[in-house]
């Protein structure tokens, strides 16, 4: 990005979290094991999706690339957290702080769009399930996720531009654990009203379309579920949209927590440990509770164990065949 000449800061300082830094080697293996575990799951659910037919539906379209998305997000953030913890404040440099700002919230926004495309999903293949097939067709399904890709990007790329087009003189340390947009706004020794009420309104914007699509597709949900005959039917369908729920609970309960607010420099502390929340805990959440508790993923696991094993049988065989026949 083209910054302006008089930008004396060639570097910037992520602090992480100094009041616990004595637990530094207990909360780097937390966050280790936790990051590992959002990673394979999220891949497992991207390559069962794309590894049994049975899976080539529009739901599991979205939720591979919504695990796609989730796994590329949390990489930009993760890794930089465990050197904290390792070793303390960490240096990152100018442009890569803005980077790092940029494609955060860029995957973040594509991810809240995503699931407004998954609680649309939901609602048509249970609400209006005759129309669901011609509705949701391919060509449709891609356009939908080009849509969210495209829209992330446009709230992503207008403030952190007019953010980078500010005057950085010092200081130059982020009291955060990576470049989020409010930090480093803080730093900035340009008026920096306008590019902050930029961003303010773009997530609020985002946010509460977001939130009341997903409101009302969820309400419509529930009511066709309590219309359902059989009770078993109801209590499973009750069980799906309350993990569901939870989810998007943390998710939007933490980013309105962050980001909605006109004054984006304060309530630090709080705020860092708000986007914990996103950035470690909801990525290992969803893994398991979008698809991992779903009975279709549990027949193609045991589907792909059941071709491995067999996979493995004949080779053991064929090895067995080719050493009898030696001389």
């Amino acid at each position: 990005m083209q910054v302006r000449n008089r930008t004396a800061v060639q570097e910037f300082i992520l602090e992480g979290f100094p009041a616990v830094q004595h637990l530094g080697k207990i909360l780097f293996l937390v966050h280790l094991l936790a990051y590992l575990a959002s990673i394979m799951g999220n891949t497992l659910i991207i390559t069962i999706t794309w590894a049994d037919h049975r899976l080539h539906t529009p739901m599991y379209f979205f939720l591979s690339t919504f695990s796609f998305v989730e796994c590329c997000c949390i990489t930009t953030v993760i890794p930089k957290l465990l050197a904290i913890f390792l070793s303390g404040r960490q240096a990152i440099s100018f442009a890569a702080c803005f980077t790092q700002a940029f494609v955060f919230i860029f995957l973040g926004s594509t991810a809240f769009f995503l699931m407004v495309v998954l609680s649309l999903d939901r609602y048509l293949a249970i609400c209006r399930p005759l129309r669901y097939s011609s509705i949701m067709s391919p060509r449709v399904c891609f356009l939908l996720v080009t849509t969210c890709f495209t829209l992330g990007f446009v709230f992503a790329v207008a403030p952190v531009v007019h953010l980078s087009q500010l005057s950085f003189c010092g200081p130059n340390v982020i009291p955060h654990f990576f470049c989020d947009f409010g930090p480093l706004a803080k730093l900035s020794c340009s008026d920096s009203r306008s590019t902050e009420m930029l961003f303010f309104y773009l997530i609020f914007l985002g946010l509460l379309i977001s939130l009341l699509v997903t409101i009302i597709t969820y309400s419509n949900i529930i009511v066709t579920i309590v219309r359902l005959p059989s009770a078993k039917e109801r209590q499973k369908a009750f069980s799906t949209c309350s993990s569901h729920l939870i989810v998007l609970s943390l998710m939007y309960g933490s980013c309105l927590f962050i980001y909605v607010k006109p004054k984006q420099t304060s309530r630090v502390d709080f705020n860092r440990q708000a986007a914990l929340v996103n950035t470690v805990l909801t990525p290992v959440l969803n893994p398991v509770i979008y698809t991992l508790r779903n009975k279709q993923v549990h027949q193609a696991l045991r589907g792909a164990l059941c071709r491995g094993k067999v996979n493995q049988w004949q080779r053991k065989t064929f090895l067995s065949v080719l050493l009898f026949q030696l001389p």
